[in-house]
């Protein structure tokens, strides 16, 4: 565990405030990059988090939060909840504002460009973009100055340009230049623009609900029991490990622990994803922030804080979502100078227009039959402006950053519903491509609960083993130990060797169990799906013990659907054939390789992938490391201890093992969104960007698909959270 603790104070988190695009979630990048003892940084706008690994765990917080001042940008470690009430509160306040002033200018302008004149009309437009300005539009008018002021540009800069130039030409009307004014076009921009900005957001918070939901099942208080017997509650960042808590039925639990006493049932269907109540009873471990039911149970506190496992799993999966896969880069380069071409773009077509508008104007009188928003301005300097106020407000270069992350982030919040984290983003994009899933058998496609159900040895003999196999972390070691009377003799001088057995000295004599060396003498019990080992005393066998790990009753349905989703599920197991062929034919399992050591599933892994094949490897985290590391995508099937385990980039903690499949669907569905997210976001720019340097676009209507451009990423990207 202090391995882990050190790898966790290297991983930072902060939330940053007043990005509004892709390009703004880059330069926060590019500024926390530049800190020294930085050595990676993930930026990510769909979840407002910048994911940073350090160095030296001795870097301070400080040197992270002035590099995000430094762009431009604000941070806040206050709750999710609370953000997001400030937020939606001023966002409203701004909504209400910005609209209260727009309706009236638009029902003005309508009128206006049906014939009806109304007196100070001009005046007004002037008035009412003012307004905005100084207060709904605000935000956007200080984020554009900060993006210049920092040497960038952003989608805030595009609006203001926009704003700006249309508000500008009701000024230069007004003092007697011959030129059509566009002055409401100004505050109707940045209007359309604060209600796609209101509606995105709610939709990207609703799109992380599952993190908040994780967040709120954090127990606020504990029921310690102290020396006396007496009860005091107390805020959970009281508790430390070994105290003893007391947990009512309808309370969640404080922290991970186990149970002294009582006996319950437990809901843990938001953190494994099982929603079937499981029983705990004395000296079963409990996961803080599951609901006790049933029955009042004495807990002894095992881990707290980010030692949680509550704290892992939030850790992981929010490192997941701001993390970035392979496909993100080509998006993130086109963001990148996105903006300083479209504004080229626009000073183009509108030097065009001014240059040339005598004979361009045909195009506007042919479309004006056909098109009732074509303007009707046809002198040079009006056309020029018009052209550029409708290019700059059409482009959207938001749409094409949240391609990816919105994806992401629902991506991981439907596997951790499946009871599955992320450890590694990239593995969301390489699990499409699996064409073989590799299955280590113990803990896998069986239970991982084996228990001695047969053997032939004396009672001293079996004492001398299972004193051995104590000291074993070997998934059938706990099964044998516990298979002899307490206590068990003392064991000493005990040596594992992985795939092979384990030997140690008992009352002088060395004692040797593992694989046997004549496993066709114990047929009957392999051909029950029986794991045998043999017990050897100075060299010489004294007898065998015979285990049975259940198969999962979710295995053939797993191996069933890997088969229709076209993947090959291939078992690979230290185990003897015999063994290995009998649990296989009931799984459904065609392709076994028995009797592999743990460098042998390794090997196996490299076999497949010389032959073009992209691996899963699916064990559970322990032998299997080097094959989990090796093979394309690794998946660990565990419980929550096993949430540190680094060679896997999938942590299965609980649930069904059919989330094994579920995670090749997640990944396949993913890339299909993010491909048509990227798709409709280049191809709304390529269709919209010549129309709109053509003039044949209205800013109000280019502002309200900007704005839908965004939102539709996001709605689409919620498809992937369908299950």
């Amino acid at each position: 565990m202090a391995e882990r603790n050190d790898l966790s104070k290297l991983k930072r988190s902060i939330r940053v405030t007043g990005m509004t695009c892709a390009t703004c979630s880059r330069i926060v990048e590019r500024s926390l990059k530049k800190v020294e003892g930085v050595s990676f940084v993930a930026v990510n706008l769909a979840t407002e988090t910048a994911f940073i690994v350090v160095d030296d765990e001795s870097l301070p917080q400080e040197k992270l939060e002035e590099a995000i001042v430094k762009a431009g940008y604000g941070f806040s470690y206050a709750a999710p909840e609370e953000l997001e009430s400030r937020r939606y509160s001023e966002a409203r306040h701004n909504l209400f504002l910005s609209w209260a002033v727009t309706a009236p200018l638009m029902a003005l302008m309508v009128l206006h460009m049906t014939g009806t004149h109304i007196p100070g009309y001009t005046l007004m437009e002037l008035i009412g973009g003012l307004i905005i300005f100084i207060g709904a539009g605000s935000a956007s008018f200080k984020g554009a100055w900060i993006a210049l002021s920092h040497r960038h540009a952003n989608m805030d800069v595009l609006v203001v340009f926009g704003s700006a130039a249309a508000w500008t030409t009701a000024l230069l009307h007004l003092i007697g230049l011959p030129l059509t004014s566009f002055g409401a076009l100004g505050p109707m921009i940045v209007a359309l623009h604060i209600t796609g900005r209101y509606i995105e957001s709610h939709l990207r918070d609703r799109a992380s609900k599952e993190i908040r939901a994780l967040l709120a099942i954090q127990a606020r208080e504990a029921r310690i029991i102290d020396g006396d017997g007496g009860e005091l509650l107390v805020p959970i960042e009281a508790v430390k490990e070994g105290h003893r808590v007391l947990v009512r039925p309808g309370e969640r639990f404080p922290a991970d622990g186990h149970i002294l006493e009582g006996r319950t049932s437990v809901d843990e269907s938001m953190i494994t994803g099982e929603s079937l109540p499981v029983g705990r009873h004395k000296g079963a471990p409990v996961t803080g922030g599951s609901l006790n039911l049933t029955g009042a149970v004495t807990v002894e506190v095992a881990r707290v804080g980010e030692d949680s496992f509550l704290a892992q799993m939030i850790a992981l999966i929010q490192e997941a979502q701001g993390a970035k896969v392979p496909i993100q880069a080509f998006a993130d380069r086109v963001t990148n100078v996105f903006v300083p071409i479209i504004v080229g773009l626009a000073l183009i077509a509108a030097l065009a227009w001014y240059s040339a508008s005598p004979s361009l104007t045909f195009l506007l009188d042919g479309a004006g039959r056909f098109l009732p928003w074509v303007t009707s301005a046809r002198d040079p300097l009006s056309l020029a402006i018009f052209a550029f106020i409708s290019t700059v407000v059409i482009a959207c270069p938001c749409a094409l950053g949240l391609a990816t992350p919105m994806a992401l982030v629902a991506a991981t919040a439907r596997a951790s519903r499946h009871g599955m984290v992320i450890r590694n983003a990239e593995a969301i994009q390489t699990s499409r491509a699996v064409t073989v899933v590799v299955m280590d058998k113990t803990g896998t496609i069986t239970e991982g609960r084996p228990r001695v159900v047969d053997h032939n040895l004396s009672p001293e003999d079996l004492a001398a083993a299972a004193a051995i196999e104590s000291q074993s972390s070997h998934p059938l070691a706990k099964a044998i130990s516990e298979a002899a009377l307490a206590p068990l003799p003392p064991a000493s001088e005990v040596t594992e060797e992985a795939g092979r057995g384990v030997t140690g000295h008992v009352e002088g004599r060395l004692y040797s169990v593992g694989r046997p060396e004549d496993a066709e003498s114990h047929r009957d019990q392999l051909d029950k799906g029986r794991t045998v080992v043999e017990v050897r005393r100075e060299g010489e066998p004294v007898g065998f013990i015979a285990i049975e790990d259940p198969l999962r009753d979710d295995a053939a349905r797993t191996v069933e659907r890997l088969r229709e989703l076209g993947v090959r599920p291939v078992m690979a197991t230290g185990d003897n054939e015999h063994t290995a062929r009998a649990i296989a034919s009931r799984a459904g399992i065609d392709e076994i390789h028995a009797a592999v050591h743990p460098e042998g599933k390794l090997d196996l892994v490299r076999a497949f992938q010389a032959r073009g094949e992209k691996v899963l490897m699916v064990g559970d985290g322990m032998n299997d490391a080097a094959a989990l590391k090796g093979a394309d995508v690794g998946l660990a099937v565990g419980s929550g201890t096993d949430l540190a385990i680094d060679s896997a980039d999938i942590v299965l903690v609980g649930g069904d093992l059919t989330a094994l499949a579920e995670t090749i669907a997640i990944s396949r569905k993913t890339f299909s969104v993010i491909g048509q997210n990227l798709f409709w976001a280049f191809g709304y720019n390529v269709v919209a960007i010549p129309l709109a340097m053509a003039a044949l676009l209205h800013p109000i209507i280019a502002e309200t698909a900007m704005a839908f451009s965004s939102i539709s990423v996001i709605l689409n990207s919620q498809r992937i959270n369908r299950d």
